[in-house]
Order: C-alpha cells, then sequence, then structure tokens
C-alpha cells in the first residue's frame, strides 16, 4: 500500500508517529475495512487502539450505517446481556418497557467492544451465537432475531493466557481473531515520543494561548527512555502538566524528572530480572500463594524452636544470623521446663519477637503451639472475604482503588461483594 495513502489515514484520524509496526497496523485495518471479518484489536492500555475500529468503519461499505462502541468493563454482570441483546418488558425487576440492544440498534453498522475480555461467560456464549448465526435473543424474550453487525473487539487482556485459565472462550477467541491487529506499546516507538510530545504540547499551547514547550537534547532523551507504562494517554497527561505548571518554555532533564514517577502502576524496570518472578492469572492464585507462605513460615519457626529446645543450635547465634544483629544486641529465651513463657528473641532497640510462645513438655520434650497445636485448616473464602474487607477500608469504600490493591477486576470484585454480602461496605 503507497506510504502518501497511510500518510492520508494518519492525518485524518489524528495518528501521530513513523514506527514501521504502527504502519502495518492501519495497512491492515485498511486491508479488512471492505470486508465482513471479525478483528481483534490487542496492545496495552493507553496506546490508542480506538482509532482503529472507527478506521475500519469509515473505510467499509457499512460507513453510512451506525458505529456503536461499547466498554464491556464498564457494564455491570447483571445488565451486560440487555445492554447487548435488549430485553422484554418485565424480563426482570426494572425492565418497565422493552429495550433495544446495541446488536439491534447497530443493525447494518458496526459494533465496537472495547474491553471484550471483560465480558461473563454466559455473556460469552451469547455473543458467539450472534458471531456465527446473525441470530440473537432478548432478554425475556423466546423469539430469535436478527442482525447483520461488523464486529471489532479489543483487549488489553492476554487472551492466550485467559483462554488457558477458562476466563474467556476459546471459540470465541479465535471466532473474534479472525483478521489480529497489534498496536505497539509506546516503549517500542521511541522515535515517536518527541513527536506525539510536540504535538500535545502545540495543542495545549493553542487551547491555553500560551507558548508551547520545548525539550532540550538532553531532556529529549530523558523521554524517550522512559518506559511509559501508561503509553500515549500517560505521554499527553504529563506534557499537559509541564505546560502548565511551569514558567520556563524550554524544558530540561531537572525539570522533566519532576514528571516521570519512578514508581508507576504497572511499572517494570527493564534492568530488573525477572526469570523468577510469578504471575498470577486470577485473586484465587494469589490467596494459594499466601496460605502456602504462611504454612511454610509457621513451619519454619516451629523447627527453629524445636532445634534450640534440643540443643541442636545456639540460639544466639542463630538469631542474629536471620536477622543481621550483633550478638550483644540479642537476648536469650529462657526455656522453664514443665511451663510456659513466651520465647521472644528481640532486639534491644527495636522490640521484634521472632518465635511464638511456645511450652517444653517434662516427659517428652515436644514442642506444642500456644494454640492447642493441631492443624487448622484455614477456609479460603474467609481469606477471599477478609482481604477484600481490608482493602475496601484502606480505600474508603472506593472500589475501583480496592479493585487495583486487589490486582483483581471492579467486574470480579463487584461479584465478590455480592457474594460475601459486603454492599454495605
Amino acid at each position: 500500500m503507497p506510504k502518501s495513502d497511510i500518510q492520508l489515514i494518519k492525518q485524518r484520524f489524528s495518528i501521530i508517529g513513523n514506527s514501521p509496526e504502527l504502519d502495518r497496523a492501519l495497512e491492515i485495518a485498511l486491508q479488512v475495512a471492505p470486508t465482513d471479518l471479525s478483528v481483534l484489536i490487542t496492545g496495552e492500555s493507553g496506546v490508542g487502539k480506538e482509532n482503529f475500529p472507527q478506521i475500519i468503519h469509515q473505510f467499509s461499505h457499512r460507513k453510512h450505517g451506525t458505529y456503536i462502541a461499547v466498554n464491556c468493563g464498564s457494564i455491570p454482570e447483571g445488565t451486560i446481556d440487555s445492554e447487548l441483546f435488549g430485553h422484554e418488558k418485565g424480563s426482570f425487576t426494572g425492565a418497565t418497557g422493552e429495550r433495544k440492544g446495541y446488536f439491534e440498534v447497530a443493525n447494518g453498522g458496526t459494533l465496537f467492544l472495547d474491553e471484550v475480555g471483560e465480558l461473563p461467560l454466559s455473556t460469552q456464549a451469547r455473543l458467539l451465537r450472534v458471531l456465527e448465526t446473525g441470530e440473537f435473543i432478548k432478554v425475556g424474550s423466546s423469539k430469535v432475531e436478527k442482525t447483520d453487525v461488523r464486529v471489532v473487539a479489543a483487549t488489553n487482556m492476554n487472551m492466550i493466557e485467559a483462554t488457558r485459565n477458562g476466563r474467556f472462550r476459546e471459540d470465541l477467541y479465535y471466532r473474534l481473531n479472525t483478521v489480529p491487529i497489534y498496536i505497539p506499546p509506546l516503549r517500542k516507538r521511541k522515535d515517536d515520543i518527541p513527536l506525539l510530545f510536540r504535538k500535545f504540547a502545540s495543542d495545549c499551547a493553542e487551547k491555553y494561548s500560551m507558548p508551547p514547550i520545548t525539550l532540550t537534547h538532553d531532556a529529549r532523551e530523558m523521554l524517550m527512555d522512559y518506559r511509559w507504562p501508561g503509553n500515549i494517554r500517560q505521554l499527553k497527561n504529563i506534557t499537559e502538566q509541564i505546560s502548565i505548571i511551569e514558567q520556563v518554555r524550554e524544558i530540561t532533564p531537572e525539570i522533566l524528572k519532576h514528571y516521570l514517577p519512578a514508581e508507576e502502576v504497572g511499572m517494570i524496570p527493564l534492568s530488573v530480572n525477572n526469570n523468577d518472578a510469578k504471575s498470577f492469572s486470577n485473586e484465587r492464585e494469589i490467596l494459594y500463594q499466601v496460605l502456602f507462605d504462611m504454612k511454610k513460615d509457621m513451619n519454619d519457626l516451629k523447627k527453629i524452636v524445636h532445634d534450640i529446645v534440643s540443643g541442636n543450635i545456639n540460639p544466639v547465634d542463630n538469631v542474629a544470623s536471620l536477622n543481621n544483629l550483633p550478638k550483644e544486641n540479642v537476648i536469650t529465651p529462657i526455656l522453664v521446663k514443665g511451663s510456659e513463657l513466651p520465647a521472644a528473641i528481640v532486639d534491644k532497640d527495636q522490640i521484634r519477637s521472632i518465635i511464638p510462645a511456645v511450652r517444653v513438655d517434662a516427659d517428652d520434650a515436644k514442642i506444642l503451639d500456644e494454640r492447642d497445636y493441631e492443624e487448622q485448616s484455614l477456609s479460603l473464602e474467609d481469606v477471599e472475604k477478609d482481604m477484600i474487607v481490608k482493602a475496601l477500608e484502606r480505600h474508603k469504600g472506593k472500589r475501583k482503588n480496592a479493585a487495583k490493591d486487589l490486582k483483581i477486576s471492579e467486574r470480579t470484585l463487584y461479584r465478590k461483594i455480592k457474594a460475601y454480602n459486603l454492599e454495605n461496605l
């Protein structure tokens, strides 16, 4: 495809950059536009995925039809079927009238499903049927209806991993992924970063009637070396911040570094070796890992106490080495035969408790835990509920922040809150 066509598309849709990967994504979008094939757009959050469905729609034979963009992650699970497929009057509480869904409204046009990976499994089954047969049934109805809609989907989720974990239907993934389009992150388009900065600075200067900011050579290099976890969205925010706050119009590295956070959401230092890092696909795996770690720590502590009582190790040497303390700072635990005393090993300055309270049996010197010394099976649901309650308390009931803290989606958090009757928190 001629580069002149690509440049015209960039100008029309305000796309900045000359990256080969970006140009390739635009070429695929233009080539697939005249067809009715489903398209799946993938890429990190903030890379500009929302531009491509509009390009596909405008260069298709459906350009005079309806174009609807739907954020699947922002619609509650209980109402998403009604939003997409419509409902009949009285089909559920609050359904005071018949409602057309997006698939019916967008008949003959294009439907953009953003964050499609957040769809619940029941809705995924309905969506698969529409894609394969063009048929759907409204909520509360038994009548099969037809629609002719071009579906373009987008996600920042690893869909292969999601299908393996059962969070997304494999057959739906391959049906959506008829034509894949990958949008590269900003860190893989380093030469485009100064161009985007200049564009955002110019727009901000024009909007607020001020001189545009510029970068020194060193500041430009610093800007290009930053990882940009928030991609274009983050770059735009920072450019606007600098434009409004700074009085000096030439930005140096000393000024710029105050606006580039060292620790950012999703930030992974490039120099760190993450070969041994563990990733968790859902909150249940995280809870399992927490339980396993707690059990291991308790077993380690019991072994240390047992070795001290048996005389196998010197408690002062052992604790000093474990806590990087000088021997003179360690108070030796006193274990009295036939009695219970808290065997606390403390730093004289910091008073840290290392070993739980123990009892030495006079007959066989068995080490018994203070809590009846029986293995208690910890309910996974109780731990999960406790973590959710604490997260909500930490963030004063703000569920969006609590979901980020727990590393789960807002949809999942809402479902858990309802399951554990925590709506009043």
